[in-house]
């Protein structure tokens, strides 16, 4: 019987770590347009490195055939010698033997495939983009180039190269169409996103796309829109509404679309209900919401950017892991964020955006346990906290350079974002926190425990006010700018910045303040109400899901918003950026309601990476009864609980279920029934 190093049990194609996901990222991200126009991302795009060299050692006892594919051109080479052309099956003799395979390919990542009887191409090969390395005649490796292990996800079959991954589509039909004007306006019930269709057309057709019905049939103003004629095919977008006119002797059939989907296992995903129909409804949108915006990454806003940002994708993760536990969506969006060294600017050129990659890494790990990701990302955590390190002042705090963004959040009220901001120390700190985590973790050297308590302590001296018991502003020239907003004062409970006292302090004088000015976006609403739950705030953010998110519903949302001001009227919710229709009626950032039920009203969470511990604080608040799923890696936790009872099972990891002044120890696979009366 033949033997291998190999313990892999079957093959799959292979290609350099994080090549990949910045291939697909760069198609993902230039698919963006505007009425017509191709509209690249603003930042650093990276590529794929063209020539890739695989290696691994093999001991046969007998001789083994190995059938070949590559995408690209590729040599091969036995035990250092070069074989003759490009083979698609090779007979390796018996014995110890080392295989190396060069790839080049320009315009798609280098991948390879190799199928024997026991030599299967997998994540135990060694790969790399040849940085001057050199193989001698007995097959050794010399020079500064270093192999690291091979890359692999779920292409298991030689005639599926990773270049041609798709997400799967469902043809769908508009409900509803109408004429008017010169053409004909299709409904499709609510916001979707895919690809148009029309049959039959002959001639030329333009069509005009709408988030809401009054966007598709302004012409001269609606986002998005196309010129298609007889056989083109079109690209994929976001809508609800189509508009569509033909020109002089062109018509068409008929009008349909293919409904671009990220599959998903029901079994394996996130559920919620209770006895209020209204959050019912906003835990259903939200989580369609989040199924748009979960395509190859997860992105923002279906219908204008279409881009990766990291301060976006960060909560798309955590909704995520209520969800769909998609872990594979969020490595992808990881590794494509950051792209390769040397680093040359923030991620998405946003100094927090940065800082939030960095705690997404720990997120991770703390919900799946996967400590193989976060040994691949530290070599590129270290560097790009190097970048960071070295743009800071003379007090080791950081201050946006000339050629950064210093975002926060979209707000209407003055705030500078010049200076050194309380809000980004915070998200400083907590950023050296993750790499301190990480370097303890893999057993590497730790300086940065140190270098973030250097930050706290330095910007509590500068930014905290104690009579005032707020973070003030900035420092801007020298000058404290006293100006109190919400964004250090929530993230600084968030973070576990300041002490018990502190924090409810914090939440008198600034989140329950109604003098501080309010937040009018979803995406820091969701720390905001994130924020008071963890102060025990639930019963007071419940109403306040119930008025925010349902007020989206209550004006028609089929999705949740970008943005979201309760005073506005009629279009003045479609417009932003100046634009009548600039708003995104589908972003991912609208959808925090999915976390917040499954975190603080469900209440479960790890308390160990991936669920080998977690805890469940159900919080029932004004609800009658709620019950719900929680995914974990490797199955669901279920919750119900009413006034007088509670059910909880779990598929794995030891729980403890906290009622009141009472704690209960959950074994896996074991149905509970808990009186509420004994508590």
């Amino acid at each position: 019987m033949a033997m291998t190093s190999n313990p892999m049990p079957h093959a799959t194609w292979i290609w350099y770590p994080g090549d990949f996901e910045v291939w697909l990222g760069n198609q993902f991200n230039n698919r963006r347009t505007e009425r017509g126009a191709m509209f690249p991302p603003f930042w650093k795009q990276d590529s794929h490195w063209p020539t890739v060299e695989f290696s691994t050692t093999v001991e046969l006892a007998e001789a083994e055939t190995i059938h070949i594919k590559a995408e690209g051109l590729f040599n091969f080479m036995l035990d250092g010698k070069l074989q003759f052309g490009m083979p698609d099956e090779f007979l390796i003799p018996a014995g110890a033997h080392r295989l190396n395979f060069k790839v080049w390919n320009q315009s798609t990542p280098p991948a390879l495939f190799i199928k024997g009887m026991t030599i299967h191409s997998n994540s135990s090969w060694l790969a790399t983009y040849e940085d001057k390395i050199w193989i001698d005649e007995n097959g050794v490796a010399h020079g500064s180039g270093i192999y690291v292990p091979a890359a692999q996800w779920n292409f298991d079959r030689m005639d599926t190269p990773p270049s041609a991954y798709r997400l799967p589509t469902l043809r769908q039909e508009p409900v509803a169409q109408e004429s008017i004007g010169e053409g004909m306006l299709y409904d499709f019930g609510r916001e979707t996103f895919g690809y148009v269709r029309l049959s039959g057309l002959v001639g030329v057709a333009h069509i005009y796309y709408g988030e809401s019905r009054e966007e598709a049939l302004d012409k001269d103003h609606c986002e998005t829109l196309d010129v298609v004629s007889t056989h083109q095919e079109l690209g994929s977008k976001a809508f609800r509404y189509v508009y569509v006119e033909t020109a002089d002797n062109s018509h068409y059939d008929s009008l349909s679309m293919d409904y671009e989907y990220a599959p998903y296992d029901e079994s394996h995903s996130g559920t919620f209900a209770c006895s209020d129909k209204l959050l019912n409804k906003i835990w259903e949108v939200g989580a369609y919401t989040m199924d748009l915006t979960t395509r190859e990454f997860f992105l923002d806003g279906i219908k204008r950017d279409r881009w990766t940002w990291s301060g976006d994708a960060i909560q798309s993760y955590l909704m995520n892991y209520y969800l769909r536990f998609d872990t594979e969506c969020v490595k992808r969006t990881i590794r494509q964020l950051r792209g390769k060294d040397p680093v040359t600017a923030h991620i998405n050129t946003i100094m927090d955006y940065t800082f939030y990659w960095f705690k997404s890494i720990l997120d991770y790990y703390q919900y799946t346990g996967d400590l193989t990701f976060i040994s691949e990302m530290y070599p590129k955590m270290c560097t790009l906290m190097d970048y960071v390190l070295e743009r800071t002042n003379s007090d080791g705090l950081v201050e946006g350079k000339a050629d950064d963004w210093i975002f926060v959040d979209w707000v209407d009220f003055p705030m500078h974002k010049r200076g050194v901001l309380a809000f980004e120390q915070i998200l400083f700190y907590k950023a050296l926190m993750t790499m301190h985590t990480c370097a303890t973790l893999l057993h590497q050297t730790d300086p940065y425990q140190q270098l973030a308590e250097n930050v706290i302590g330095k910007t509590r001296k500068l930014l905290w006010d104690d009579d005032r018991q707020a973070w003030e502003h900035a420092i801007e020239e020298g000058e404290i700018n006293h100006q109190i907003t919400k964004f250090p004062n929530m993230f600084a409970i968030l973070y576990d910045i300041v002490d018990d006292a502190t924090k409810r302090n914090i939440v008198d004088s600034v989140l329950e303040n109604n003098k501080i000015d309010p937040i009018t976006t979803p995406y820091m609403r969701f720390y905001e109400l994130e924020a008071l739950c963890m102060m025990g705030k639930q019963t007071q953010v419940l109403q306040e899901i119930r008025n925010y998110w349902g007020g989206m519903l209550r004006e028609g949302a089929t999705s949740f918003w970008e943005k979201y001001i309760p005073s506005e009227q009629g279009t003045e919710h479609l417009a932003m950026y100046g634009r009548p229709y600039g708003k995104s009626l589908c972003h991912a950032w609208g959808a925090s309601p999915v976390y917040l039920l499954g975190r603080y009203f469900l209440g479960i969470q790890p308390t160990q990476p991936g669920y080998a511990t977690w805890e469940a604080r159900p919080y029932l608040a004004d609800l009658e009864w709620m019950e719900g799923r929680v995914p974990t890696p490797n199955g669901v936790i279920h919750i119900r609980m009413e006034r007088h009872y509670i059910c909880i099972r779990s598929d794995e990891g030891r729980g403890r279920l906290y009622l009141g002044n009472r704690c209960f120890d959950i074994e896996p696979n074991t149905d509970y029934h808990i009186p509420i009366t004994s508590v």
